[in-house]
């Protein structure tokens, strides 16, 4: 009879953690490339497995989750689980973040996934749902851009012009990204920027700035390779001007973790990339480059003040 306890130990332990559970997944219509009915009908299939009562609802475009706050209080709804992609995240978690109860999860089928992908939250749908019912919740920080909440990255200039572009697009996905950051890379020019860390201000030229919670641009290109979502810090990736033959070169070395997180020093006009960490960082856009927050463009600012939230929300994965 020994032989059989610690074999089926962690399935009574699954069971009785999923029996606890009550889902609404969020879905949103026009997230991503992948055919919502056929989610859809994959989330109803495996959750009748796990015997986990659930109810599938359509996201907000307005962002507006009032009616979502009631129905959690109401029903005692432990997990929202967001089906979409960064943006769609971004709304849905600024929306309730502050319900302390409450878990969310991501199934990933946006066009970057860039949180997912940095929390380790696998890119095949029916593993995501599997990670719904059998992940951990565990803690992550988010940041503030000004009155605008982050979860995972926000930026100037260079790739906050591409999700402009890419946004105003018909066709979604890798191959449109891809075709807009070669369209924007011919015509790049690098924007002016002065920036204070604690008491130190100085001032950049350069290409984009990238304030990053998790370590990912998304689909994989990873910008900030010694992010982690919840060290209480934020990795800012600086791309200063430099000349367009080398510039691709210094996004490869960055992008391959070759760039070290590095204190603020008195040569760092000699670097093409600044990387370092930091809970709290102003900056004063002195050429109004554009801005994207979570991948979203978004109506740019002259003075930017970025601060980090620690251990924000709850995060299945």
């Amino acid at each position: 009879m020994l032989f059989f306890i610690p074999v089926f130990l962690p399935l009574l332990t699954t069971q009785t953690a999923t029996m606890s559970k009550k889902i609404v997944f969020l879905i949103n219509p026009v997230s991503g490339t992948k055919k919502k009915s056929s989610v859809s009908a994959l989330i109803t299939k495996m959750a009748a497995g796990f015997n986990v009562p659930f109810e599938i609802v359509p996201t907000n475009a307005s962002g507006n989750y009032d009616f979502l706050k009631d129905k959690i209080e109401k029903e005692g709804i432990t997990d929202v689980v967001i089906v979409g992609g960064d943006g769609t995240v971004n709304q849905v978690v600024n929306a309730l973040h502050q319900l302390v109860d409450v878990n969310f999860g991501i199934i990933p089928i946006g066009s970057g996934n860039g949180l997912a992908l940095a929390a380790g939250i696998p890119s095949k749908i029916k593993d995501a749902i599997a990670t719904v019912f059998n992940g951990t919740a565990k803690y992550v920080d988010a940041f503030m851009v000004n009155d605008q909440f982050s979860c995972m990255l926000s930026g100037l200039g260079f790739d906050a012009q591409v999700a402009k572009d890419f946004s105003e697009k018909n066709t979604r996905g890798l191959v449109s990204y891809t075709q807009q950051s070669l369209i924007n890379f011919f015509k790049a020019q690098p924007y002016q920027f002065e920036l204070t860390v604690d008491d130190f201000t100085f001032f950049t030229e350069a290409f984009f700035i990238s304030i990053a919670n998790g370590n990912q641009f998304g689909n994989h290109v990873t910008i900030a390779p010694q992010a982690n979502l919840s060290d209480g810090m934020l990795d800012i990736v600086i791309v200063q001007k430099m000349s367009k033959a080398k510039l691709p070169f210094v996004l490869i070395n960055q992008i391959r973790g070759n760039n070290k997180l590095q204190s603020l020093v008195s040569d760092m006009s000699t670097k093409h990339v600044l990387y370092f960490q930091t809970p709290s960082i102003n900056i004063k856009n002195l050429k109004l480059a554009p801005l994207h927050i979570d991948g979203e463009p978004t109506p740019t600012k002259s003075n930017l003040k970025i601060n980090i939230m620690k251990k924000c929300f709850k995060l299945i994965h």
